[in-house]
């Protein structure tokens, strides 16, 4: 849930800084491999496919 007393941006949005890295894997297999060992270690992420 956002912070209620952060106002709302032009959009109506309200925006949280976020921050993040992005790792390149070889293949499939490689990015399945690396997220499970990341997600072992307590990080929150997210798979994604560009």
């Amino acid at each position: 849930m956002a912070n209620s007393k952060q106002p709302l941006g032009k959009n109506g949005f309200k925006y949280r800084e976020q921050y993040g890295v992005i790792i390149l894997c070889d293949d499939a297999e490689a990015q399945e491999r690396l997220f499970n060992q990341l997600k072992a270690q307590g990080y929150k992420l997210r798979v994604v496919t560009v």
